[in-house]
């Protein structure tokens, strides 16, 4: 039995010294996984904050810095119906108001209110275009930080690799008892 075990210490001593005489050129040095693909960018942990100041700046601008050319019409369409809504209720207010003035002196209102005589409606004509201005202004508002946000997420998660591995995606299946179809999401992920 010792002759055995001698054996068998002997041959692993000898191979593991013939593993340590390898020449360094013929080891197979592995591929690093830590390295993005040539696809994706390298992260830039400045892009965000271009992003926020270019939407800051020229609303809809980090959008464009991001590369996402087509929600830039959507800001602009967003903050723009807002404005013209914010202008044409202060224009209707100013309008209310006016002829609200004018009724208080014992003169006609002019333009289309001429023909309302009551006082209480031009009121409530004011607070309601006050209410929609001061909304439309909220919106608009709104909308601004809004898009600033987006353009510094967005810049955020461009720096993710996201790739295939790990997906939601909707699903239909077709319930085998009546035959209806289910609808639902199945959420995977690949080793």
């Amino acid at each position: 039995m010792k002759k055995l075990s001698l054996i068998f210490i002997s041959l692993l001593l000898l191979s593991s010294f013939n593993a340590l005489a390898q020449d360094e050129k013929v080891l197979i040095i592995e591929k690093d996984s830590t390295k993005l693909p040539k696809s994706y960018p390298a992260p830039n942990p400045l892009a965000p904050a271009k992003a926020a100041f270019y939407s800051a700046v020229f609303p809809g601008g980090g959008q464009i810095y991001n590369k996402r050319y087509w929600k830039s019409p959507i800001v602009w369409g967003a903050m723009g119906t807002s404005i013209y809504f914010y202008a044409w209720n202060n224009k209707k207010y100013h309008e209310y108001r006016d002829a609200y003035k004018d009724l208080l002196q014992g003169k006609t209102p002019k333009g289309e209110l001429s023909v309302i005589t009551d006082p209480d409606r031009l009121v409530r004509g004011q607070k309601f275009h006050q209410k929609n201005r001061d909304l439309s202004a909220l919106l608009t508002a709104g909308f601004y930080v809004l898009q600033i946000v987006e353009a510094n997420v967005n810049a955020h998660l461009m720096q993710f690799n996201v790739n295939e591995n790990l997906s939601l995606r909707p699903e239909m299946q077709q319930n085998d008892i009546d035959y209806k179809y289910n609808m639902g999401f199945k959420l995977s992920y690949q080793f």
